[in-house]
């Protein structure tokens, strides 16, 4: 006589995802360029947007209009950091979304690199995302759930010898967001954006950027849509974590 089969456990099978409509995100750097774009595209889509700036009071208030609120802080200084967070709770209640957005951009090489090109450039790009996001997980996870986005580069992977601090500290942001995708779940999701030539600086000659451009598969500049489309994917998709979208035209496998 056969035996039956064991029964087997379901598999529970959930398809999740966040509506960005009536969540609280906080975007760094979101005064102007990508996380500006990011923090319009949000609000536009039903968002409570904390708009971080450092410098740029007048551009911040222009992008947080009637959906959003201001926050002054320098994100190395660990003090105006805790009452950014206090402030922010006390305006949303909480919070949903992290875009770190917020980064130094400087030309130095293995030769000329000094310390404080280090010590600036690792402080903003690696280390401040990271306590940044610590701060963030512990409102998220009073909510159940979260999405925290780090704004990499693909410097972090093809390291540019003319930037080299500015390379190593987007390494290291890469793996920070690794490091957190771990710790954070299952509840938050973290995940990296890797932009090539999308938003050029502003002293880049035509030289430089004609250069960038044929640096890539697709032979021309990205734009700032691009990085808020790739955004907004990771918000809404629930199933993605520890991930790199590289939104850099094929640059990273050159």
């Amino acid at each position: 006589m056969a035996r039956p089969m064991p029964l087997l456990a379901p598999v529970i099978m959930a398809t999740l995802f966040m509506d960005i409509n009536g969540k609280v995100a906080l975007i760094t750097g979101s005064a102007k360029r990508v996380g500006r774009e990011i923090a319009v595209e949000l609000a536009r889509r039903g968002a409570q947007i904390a708009v971080h700036y450092r410098s740029s009071s007048t551009e911040a208030k222009q992008v947080a209009g009637e959906r959003g609120a201001i926050f002054q802080a320098e994100l190395t200084d660990a003090a105006a950091v805790d009452r950014m967070f206090h402030e922010l709770t006390e305006r949303f209640g909480g919070l949903d979304i992290l875009i770190n957005s917020a980064s130094v951009f400087a030309a130095a090489t293995a030769d000329d690199a000094t310390p404080e090109h280090w010590d600036a450039q690792m402080d903003v790009n690696a280390k401040a995302p990271f306590f940044l996001a610590q701060r963030s997980a512990r409102l998220m996870r009073s909510r159940g759930a979260g999405k925290i986005i780090n704004i990499a580069d693909v410097a972090g992977e093809i390291v540019w010898p003319a930037y080299l601090p500015y390379s190593v500290s987007k390494a290291a942001l890469l793996a920070v967001s690794r490091g957190l995708a771990k710790a954070y779940a299952p509840q938050i999701q973290v995940n990296a954006i890797a932009p090539g030539p999308v938003l050029f600086p502003e002293n880049y000659t035509e030289e430089q950027k004609q250069a960038a451009v044929e640096r890539t598969l697709l032979k021309r500049a990205g734009s700032a849509q691009d990085v808020v489309n790739a955004a907004v994917f990771l918000i809404e998709n629930d199933y993605i974590t520890g991930e790199v979208i590289h939104v850099d035209g094929g640059r990273h496998i050159l």
